[in-house]
């Protein structure tokens, strides 16, 4: 596994003095390769020691961010892996796909809008025939809508793609991946310092990741007596696409700046989580957990 002090001294040299990042904006969904500085996904870092060998896990919106930072860390710990990811994404997810397959691992490409429950269920389907079954299944797409404070400035046209991506594919995943998941395999999703300390201008984000930490709960206790494990990863700021494509970029000058140590994190730093929990010698005996990676935000 990577050391602690090279990820760490990567992240703190590629923010600025006040721990964010230059202003820069994309159009949603933005790409890795688009932004300055490109996010760091452990590419360099990561070192694995076989903790998945052999497993298949399916990374929803792994083609960049924290699900590219969670493909090379599983790839390099013995993994194969099929990833999700929108049609205008391609790019970065033959990026991922160089990675993973560097590892020596395999890499099936699912493009797919996960809005669309025939798309997502077929999704998971594809990815459990393509691996040859499915061990880990990783809900970890997700989209905002930045807006301006206030309940009325909330509206259906950008609710129904923060809910649909966020809240109902995570649902439609897991319900088709019980068909391939077993004993000692795990369902991870990714949910966020906003379940905690909600935003105003993310109020319906929000909302949603809050009501993924209870789903994370309730389906680790239905999953418990089938040996199917249900945690989450809660991370804080990261310096991922879903910044410059959903905010306006000023305001990443200092974005991150408000956590205990005083900077956004990089997806490498969330990649460990995602693989202590998806280990079933290191966390066989975890279950219904949400683990943050949050700078030192709480989360509780």
């Amino acid at each position: 596994m990577s050391t602690t002090s090279d990820i760490t001294r990567r992240a703190e040299e590629m923010t600025n003095d006040s721990g964010g990042f230059p202003p820069q904006e994309q159009r949603p969904p933005g790409l890795s390769s688009e932004m300055t500085p490109v996010p760091d996904h452990g590419e360099q870092t990561y070192r694995g020691s076989g903790k998945l060998q052999g497993m298949k896990a399916l990374i929803t919106g792994g083609d960049s961010g924290i699900g590219r930072a969670a493909a090379i860390a599983y790839a390099r710990e013995g993994a194969d892996l099929a990833i999700s990811y929108l049609p205008e994404e391609e790019s970065d997810a033959q990026d991922t796909r160089g990675w993973i397959e560097d590892a020596g691992r395999r890499a099936v490409l699912l493009p797919c809008d996960l809005r669309d429950e025939t798309q997502c269920r077929q999704m998971v389907r594809d990815a459990a025939q393509q691996l040859g079954g499915l061990d880990i299944l990783v809900n970890n797409a997700g989209y905002q809508h930045a807006r301006g404070e206030g309940l009325e400035t909330i509206d259906s046209e950008n609710m129904d793609p923060v809910f649909k991506t966020n809240l109902y594919a995570t649902i439609w995943a897991s319900q088709e991946a019980l068909d391939h998941l077993g004993p000692g395999s795990s369902i991870i999703t990714t949910t966020s310092i906003q379940a905690y300390q909600p935003a105003p201008p993310l109020l319906d984000y929000a909302a949603t990741k809050s009501a993924l930490n209870n789903f994370t709960v309730n389906l680790a206790s239905e999953l418990g007596p089938r040996g199917i494990r249900v945690n989450a990863v809660a991370p804080g700021p990261i310096w991922t696409p879903l910044q410059p494509a959903t905010q306006p970029g000023e305001k990443l000058e200092e974005f991150g700046s408000d956590t205990p140590l005083g900077r956004a994190g990089q997806p490498a730093e969330c990649a460990g989580a995602f693989v202590f929990l998806a280990s079933p010698a290191d966390a066989g005996y975890v279950s219904g957990t949400v683990l943050g990676v949050t700078g030192g935000k709480p989360v509780f």
